[in-house]
C-alpha cells in the first residue's frame, strides 16, 4: 500500500524537486481539496477522478449488544468517482 510519503517521494522524483518541496506540493493539494469540499463545491482531477460531498440522512438504529433503538444524526462524507481512463488502465 502507498502512502503520503511514497507520493511524495514519487513526485520528488518525477518533478525534480526536494522532498520538502514535494512534501509541501502534496500538503498544499490536500489542504485545497478539503477547503472545496468544506465549501461544498466538487473537485475533479482530470485522469484520477472527482470527489465530492455526501449527505446521510438521520436515521433510526439498532444497538447490537442491547437491541435498544438510537437515533443516528445526519452527518456528511466523501465520495469519489474514477475517472474514465484511470479505470480502463486498471482494466
Amino acid at each position: 500500500m502507498a502512502g503520503k510519503a511514497d507520493i511524495v517521494e514519487a513526485v520528488a522524483d518525477g518533478a525534480g524537486l526536494s522532498k520538502k518541496q514535494a512534501a509541501d506540493a502534496v500538503e498544499s493539494l490536500i489542504e485545497s481539496i478539503s477547503a472545496h469540499l468544506q465549501s461544498g463545491d466538487r473537485v475533479q482531477l482530470p485522469g484520477l477522478g472527482s470527489f465530492s460531498v455526501s449527505h446521510r440522512a438521520g436515521r433510526m438504529g439498532r444497538n447490537p449488544k442491547t437491541g435498544e433503538s438510537i437515533q443516528i444524526a445526519a452527518s456528511n462524507g466523501v465520495r469519489f468517482k474514477v475517472s474514465r481512463p484511470l479505470k480502463d488502465a486498471l482494466n
